[in-house]
């Protein structure tokens, strides 16, 4: 089944039982995938495409939140934040840090880096290697790391 077919099922069972919040994040997806749609002239939305979206929609949803926290409204920085969760539940797993790290290491010795000015040599192989599976700050951030030790 693919990830729009679901979130429409799922849209009908929360419009059953009424429940508003997790509609609402729903909505937000069935949305993103809409609009991905109509850029590609009506076309069905690939997985991928979905994945993606939904990964863009919860950065935002995290954004926000800390947002409001900093701002002190807690009762709308957990409404983003379930909304976070929600669509969060379509997403695969993410890998873990230990999981990333081996890949860095071995993609370092694979295109033979001897330094932080091989970021990009690095980076670049790694961040579609990994798209998708790992967030782009951690990858960014352990390349960095392991590219200072050399």
């Amino acid at each position: 089944m693919s990830i729009s077919t679901q979130i429409n099922d799922d849209i009908k069972k929360a419009m059953l039982a009424k429940d508003k919040k997790r509609l609402e994040a729903l909505r937000a997806i069935k949305s993103a995938i809409l609009l991905i749609a109509s850029e590609k002239a009506g076309s069905e939305v690939s997985d991928e495409d979905a994945i993606t979206a939904m990964q863009k929609l919860v950065k935002q949803r995290k954004d926000s939140a800390s947002i409001y926290h900093e701002q002190g409204r807690a009762d709308m920085a957990e409404d983003e934040e379930f909304q976070a969760s929600v669509i969060g539940e379509y997403l695969p797993e993410m890998m873990g840090e230990e999981e990333i790290r081996a890949m860095v290491i071995d993609k370092i010795a694979a295109v033979s880096a001897t330094g932080p000015q091989d970021m990009g040599k690095v980076m670049g192989p790694l961040s579609s290697q990994l798209k998708g599976k790992a967030d782009g700050k951690l990858i960014s951030q352990l390349v960095k790391e392991e590219l200072g030790k050399l």
